[in-house]
């Protein structure tokens, strides 16, 4: 089992990183994918993957981010390069539910990061709220270099999504799923193709049913996996292989 998004370096995970990872091992999690959202948490990203031979990092700015945090393509395939446990580009996209950051500085920043992925043939990692056709359209002018998108905590319209296939994208479920009013979200999961889908916390954020309003934790994907599993009317085995293996084939 792979949580392919959490946030080791907020906290409550940080400062008690060492159980977090004792009990993300008890559950049967074999990596933890820990994501960069500003330069500020690229650097403790760069300690935490250090800590535990399961840990990987990404390096991206957070679209929520971009105001403070402008970087070239450049920079980030230059700390993409500073060390092999640094496997993906992101978080990056677009989110126009808040207003933490303009517009533009979003749309240049994802840019950015999608130039840089393209350079490194590194998985891009993105986030995607009230910006479908936006994050779509984006998407569409590198349709022919080949780019690995993984939309990252997924709860996008159906529509959307089918789109993405057409760009060859994974899809990764967080905890949402679990949620008793995530009927139509549910539905999207079950039409998705097994082997495009991965499994996520988004942690500290998002815990699933039944400690949804907790801090959330890398171990508690084992409720989202069997959430998962029956949406998918497979074993909870089988999912976990299955999304364990899609995302090593995305990160080769």
């Amino acid at each position: 089992m792979i949580d392919s998004h959490c946030h080791l370096d907020h906290e409550p995970l940080l400062s008690d990183l060492s159980n977090v990872i004792k009990r993300s091992k008890e559950v049967g999690i074999k990596k933890l994918l820990t994501i960069s959202t500003s330069l500020e948490s690229f650097g403790r990203i760069k300690n935490i993957i250090n800590e535990d031979d399961m840990i990987y990092g990404t390096i991206g700015i957070h679209p929520h981010e971009t105001n403070q945090n402008l970087i070239s393509s450049e920079n980030i395939v230059k700390k993409f390069n500073e060390n092999v446990k640094i496997i993906g580009i992101g978080e990056t996209g677009l989110d126009f539910y808040y207003n933490n950051s303009d517009k533009d500085a979003q749309i240049k920043s994802f840019n950015e990061h999608l130039k840089a992925s393209i350079k490194t043939n590194a998985p891009l990692i993105i986030h995607s709220r009230n910006a479908e056709d936006e994050t779509f359209n984006i998407l569409s002018k590198y349709k022919d270099h080949n780019l690995k998108i993984l939309m990252h905590c997924f709860t996008g319209s159906k529509q959307f999504a089918t789109k993405l296939l057409d760009l060859n994208a994974f899809f990764s479920a967080s905890g949402i799923i679990t949620f008793k009013n995530s009927t139509d979200l549910q539905e999207t999961f079950k039409y998705l193709p097994l082997n495009k889908i991965l499994i996520e916390t988004d942690s500290p954020f998002l815990a699933p049913v039944p400690n949804r309003g907790k801090k959330n934790e890398p171990s508690f994907i084992d409720y989202t996996a069997q959430k998962l599993a029956e949406i998918k009317n497979i074993s909870k085995s089988e999912l976990v292989k299955i999304t364990t293996d899609n995302f090593n084939k995305l990160f080769s």
